[in-house]
């Protein structure tokens, strides 16, 4: 059924709403390190992001949405950076630095770019060392570089988090690279005297750490206002949570709970949950300081963003907290929720977002995906921040178990396909649609005396099944027939049925929802793409924002089995995470015919509207 139309400018957000306009509009999600040009060294950096507005602009999109540009560690995740404040190195675009034109340095540029050439298929991040490299020979060489009335004018502004960034990172590299807790005593504890004869002793590296982040802020305003002038916005990325070994926490480690590391639980599509490793929060340590720590996040993040995605939102009102010496093996099973009182979850999450909202002039989206309590949803409609409407999750849940047609999405959402931490949908659709979890299952046998090595050949296709699926046997048709091969009574099984029943048949159904026509077909294409894509974009969600490899399905770029292009697998530190580089470049990817194809369904969806907010 139809819900009732919501007015924005009523909603705790009106303010923000005014400012981009409340028309319905689409946007592209592209990690940066995905994309690259001609100019690029090793890796997609801000000079590229003017190309990505104007392929943007020319598909009829009005929103850039971004991954965490925050600076990463060493598995280059953009969810466990070593800081919330400081950009990423690896970003700068070498080529926009007037020093770099130097007979001195380009030919270093030139190295680089023959070394680790961008496009490849997965970024080597052994860029990030080869740049780091060329920006000291810069620095070192500009007298002139860090003594600049803008340069000492952008680290007084920024001076809450800079200073401990530089000082943490030239203490890394002193001792090998090894966490701020392995460190000798005196600079882990923050001995004043230990620090300061440090800095004294250091006073070029520190410098540099500060002028390479002037450089990125520069670059990254000036894209951002290449954007405005396009009409363009740019969507970032706060990540709730920070590495443990990050400046933030060495710095303010009174605001942090050390013996637990935060997680999500176990779910129908992640058996033992998840455990990201990173702190839980002591808030009450940063509300006593008027939550300077979190405002100031925010007033830096505004210099880059019109709209912030606010990661794993659910975790400002309850977050799943695993204590640090569990059995990494045990993943997320150890861990309970933080606060303990359900009661307080509604209160909390409140607080928090009311902070938020109250400390930045950008508009919020929200990450609210899982496991959600009812008091997330209820008070992000009431503050006007949209949550995320995935296609494939997108169902009734408890009755029909069918998915919601377009024009029963929530209003107040970002409507997707998919999201960097799933398969693009072409992948959903051949390996995943019509599937349960395996590991899970077999988890759920165990406790129920379930043999399940004597039922998994009658339930499930195994030679169809494959990437930790299990694909249900076609004669497996009835809740009757599913509670049979399980041999318990139904009452013993309700949470079987449920996987059963949120997970059997979904391609039929969906091929029922896109009007297609003759047999179902098992491998994804272009015009079943091309209706999924129709689905999201048609809903009533406020903003429509796609991965940008989900709308190469609609062409011939991507080449390869569709499952090899992922951004991520979570749970999993791999090489092919956080690295997958499209096919064409920026300047091929503006004449490619898919620019047309994307604005067509763009414009058929009535999501062509411009930004507001300058």
């Amino acid at each position: 059924m139809a819900q009732d139309k919501i007015d924005l400018l009523k909603t705790g957000s009106a303010d923000k709403w005014k400012a981009i306009g409340t028309h319905r509009r689409a946007g592209l999600l592209v990690p940066l390190f995905s994309v690259y040009s001609r100019n690029s060294v090793g890796i997609g950096d801000l000079g590229d992001l003017k190309l990505l507005v104007d392929f943007c602009e020319k598909a009829g999109c009005s929103i850039i949405q971004l991954l965490p540009m925050n600076e990463v560690g060493s598995t280059f995740c953009p969810y466990d950076a070593i800081s919330s404040f400081a950009l990423e190195p690896s970003y700068v675009s070498l080529s926009s630095i007037p020093s770099a034109k130097r007979k001195a340095i380009k030919p270093k540029i030139d190295r680089i770019k023959k070394l680790l050439p961008a496009g490849a298929g997965y970024v080597d991040y052994a860029i990030r060392e080869e740049k780091r490299q060329v920006l000291w020979d810069i620095f070192v060489q500009d007298d002139d570089a860090a003594s600049s009335p803008e340069f000492k004018k952008f680290t007084e502004s920024n001076k809450y988090w800079i200073d401990d960034l530089a000082l943490y990172k030239a203490l890394k590299k002193h001792h090998s690279g090894k966490p701020w807790y392995e460190w000798e005593e005196g600079y882990a504890r923050r001995n004043e005297k230990k620090l300061l004869q440090f800095e004294e002793g250091h006073e070029k590296d520190i410098a540099f750490q500060k002028w390479v982040q002037w450089i990125l802020y520069k670059q990254f305003r000036e894209a951002k206002e290449y954007a405005a002038s396009k009409g363009v916005l740019i969507k970032g990325d706060l990540p709730i949570l920070i590495s443990r070994d990050s400046a933030d926490v060495w710095a303010h480690t009174e605001y942090f709970k050390l013996g637990f590391a935060a997680g999500a639980p176990p779910d129908m599509y992640c058996a033992k949950g998840q455990r990201w490793g990173m702190p839980t929060y002591e808030w009450g340590r940063i509300a006593a300081d008027k939550y300077k720590y979190l405002k100031e996040k925010l007033k830096y993040a505004e210099n880059f963003y019109g709209i912030l995605r606010v990661d794993h939102v659910v975790g400002l009102f309850r977050i799943w907290s695993i204590p640090y010496d569990s059995p990494l093996e045990n993943e997320g099973l150890n861990g309970f929720f933080d606060p303990s009182d359900e009661n307080a979850w509604g209160d909390h999450g409140r607080s928090l977002l009311s902070v938020i909202m109250e400390g930045t002039k950008m508009l919020l989206c929200a990450e609210d995906l899982g496991i959600i309590p009812k008091a997330c949803p209820e008070t992000l409609k009431g503050f006007g921040i949209p949550g995320n409407e995935v296609q494939r999750w997108v169902k009734d849940w408890a009755v029909t178990h069918d998915f919601l047609a377009p024009k029963e999405y929530r209003e107040i959402s970002v409507a997707m396909l998919s999201t960097h931490d799933t398969t693009n949908w072409a992948a959903w659709w051949e390996n995943e649609a019509g599937t349960v979890d395996e590991a899970l299952f077999i988890r759920k046998c165990g406790e129920r005396g379930i043999d399940f090595e004597s039922v998994k050949g009658r339930l499930f296709d195994m030679k169809r099944s494959k990437h930790g699926r299990l694909r249900w046997q076609d004669a497996v048709n009835s809740r009757e027939t599913y509670i049979g091969i399980l041999g318990k009574r139904q009452e013993e099984l309700m949470d079987f049925l449920d996987l059963y029943e949120n997970t059997c048949r979904e391609k039929e159904k969906l091929w029922a929802q896109f009007k297609l026509k003759g047999a179902v077909r098992q491998k994804c294409d272009a015009e079943i793409v091309d209706r999924a894509l129709k689905v999201t974009l048609g809903s009533r969600a406020i903003f429509s924002i796609e991965l940008l490899i989900d709308y190469l399905f609609l062409t011939d770029v991507l080449k390869a089995d569709s499952y090899q292009y992922r951004i991520n697998r979570p749970g999993t530190i791999a090489r092919t995470n956080w690295s997958l580089t499209i096919p064409l470049s920026l300047e091929d990817l503006l004449k490619h015919r898919v620019c047309g194809d994307i604005k067509a369904l763009v414009e058929a969806s009535d999501r062509c509207g411009k930004a507001g907010l300058k």
